[in-house]
């Protein structure tokens, strides 16, 4: 029986999703997928990996590897999923994919072998759909026996997705040769993204496939074809899980690599690093089809292509009002969208700003994300509401010397004991019950009740009740950025 780890792949920022997808939340972390279930696209990936045990296949617990900065939003939507059992690995910094897979590989070689078995490793983003979950089921347990049955323990094998267009954004996969046993051909090479006419070229003769970025193999295998190929990016990698650290936070274990020798591994994709160099070596990659309705919503054309659509060909989702509107997409998060007489727009409203597109430039979107980085502009990284593992707060209004904040705090949690030098606080208590420590009181408040924090005073609020705590909080002051803030004691291992 085939002994088999999910990986998750779940970093990166998804700038060309802006302004919905941030780097405080991203887009695998947004329900984008069309299909109304109100999962994310990482539940849902965690999901569909956690359907391919079979009689022939042992599934393990998961592993996630995630930005140390996404920690309790994994965490948050994890609790969402019963049943599905998972260890998060914390990059303290993103370096792409291969560096990423190395700390699943080196935990699962090391941490999670307990019985002398070799185990192999699925690996897919988290920011992906599929529409036909039983088809993708199918292939991936077809992936697996590819790789189980390999004498030479050798094998990788990749999903090639069939395509559907001539798509210039994706990198191509060359088969040759006969279907094998489990439906796998051999990969004769990789091609770089095509253009136009080449891309053609390409769905004409029937052999190119898209690649997906989801791989099977054993962690053996990846971890000797990294030494062979990319040797600096194993010992780098291999040096910071060794000086690795484990802590417990909201009832689950965290893994973090060094940070400080993290920080020296050169950034590489999976595919560049190792995969790429593959044909023609000792290390023997496979490829199976995949026709299931794949999309890596990349941008937000793909998210049309993706939705529901009307008998204009229209997508939309939240409040939205069209009148004689066609194939276009409007993304209403917090208010009434209406569009008159428009064609092919992308328009997407979130509670701090607007985007309007054409739908064939959306790659060009990262070029406004470009723009609001030069100018240091917090829309870039952070929604007017942002989550924190204690719950959330959204920034309702903001002027000179005063801001006014909502903040909830999850059942239980409480956020860090702090101080400010720079701005007073009142809170007022608008749902649930708050214990406040205001410097030596600890006190109770209920709905409608109020207190004032002075300016250098210790503080904290608290939760202590079964119900969801929700504030009002106006700040005062001449300074009232969020980086004003000591913290003394903090649940979540915050400095």
């Amino acid at each position: 029986m085939a002994k088999v780890i999910p990986v998750i792949l779940c970093g990166g920022s998804g700038t060309r999703l802006w302004p919905l997808s941030r780097s405080g939340f991203p887009k695998q972390f947004l329900d984008l997928s069309g299909d109304y279930s109100k999962k994310s696209l990482f539940q849902q990936s965690i999901e569909r990996l956690n359907c391919i045990a079979s009689p022939k296949i042992q599934l393990g617990g998961s592993l996630i590897v995630t930005n140390e900065e996404h920690r309790f939003l994994v965490l948050d939507q994890l609790q969402e999923l019963p049943g599905i059992e998972a260890t998060l690995l914390l990059e303290p910094v993103g370096r792409n994919t291969a560096p990423a897979l190395t700390l699943a590989a080196l935990y699962a070689s090391k941490e999670d072998d307990v019985d002398g078995v070799d185990p192999i490793l699925v690996i897919t983003p988290a920011d992906q759909t599929i529409q036909n979950g039983g088809e993708f089921t199918q292939v991936l347990q077809n992936c697996i026996q590819a790789v189980e049955t390999d004498p030479s323990s050798n094998t990788i094998v990749i999903l090639g997705i069939t395509p559907t267009a001539p798509e210039t954004g994706y990198g191509y996969i060359k088969k040759s040769g006969t279907k094998g046993p489990h439906q796998e051909f051999t990969v004769e090479q990789f091609v770089e993204k095509p253009d136009a006419l080449t891309a053609q070229t390409y769905v004409d003769d029937g052999n190119y496939f898209w690649n997906g970025g989801m791989f099977v193999l054993r962690a053996s295998t990846w971890l000797a074809a990294l030494k062979e190929f990319r040797k600096d990016i194993f010992d780098a990698t291999d040096a910071s899980w060794a000086d690795r650290t484990v802590d417990q936070a909201d009832h689950a274990q965290f893994i973090r690599p060094d940070k400080e020798i993290f920080k020296t591994i050169p950034s590489q994709s999976i595919d560049y690093a190792v995969i790429e160099k593959c044909p023609g070596s000792r290390f023997l990659v496979k490829m199976v089809e995949l026709s299931a309705g794949w999309n890596d919503l990349g941008v937000w054309d793909a998210v049309w292509q993706a939705g529901k659509k009307d008998s204009q060909g229209n997508v939309s989702h939240g409040d939205a009002l069209l009148i004689n509107t066609h194939n276009t997409l409007v993304h209403a998060s917090s208010r009434l969208v209406s569009a008159v007489g428009v064609d092919n727009l992308i328009i997407v409203e979130t509670a701090d700003a607007v985007l309007v597109a054409d739908r064939s430039k959306s790659q060009e979107v990262k070029d406004i994300v470009s723009q609001l980085d030069g100018q240091q502009r917090t829309e870039k990284n952070l929604h007017r509401k942002v989550a924190r593992p204690w719950g959330w707060y959204d920034s309702v209004d903001e002027g000179e010397r005063f801001k006014v904040k909502r903040i909830q705090v999850k059942p239980g949690a409480s956020l860090s004991l702090q101080m400010h030098h720079h701005r007073a606080e009142h809170w007022i208590v608008v749902k649930g019950v708050a214990e406040i420590t205001n410097g030596d009181q600890v006190i109770r408040l209920i709905e409608n009740q109020s207190t004032y924090i002075p300016q250098g005073q210790t503080h904290r609020l608290k939760n202590p009740g079964n119900t969801p705590l929700e504030i009002i909080e106006v700040q005062s002051g001449h300074y009232l950025g969020e980086d004003d803030i000591v913290r003394f004691e903090d649940t979540y291992g915050r400095n």
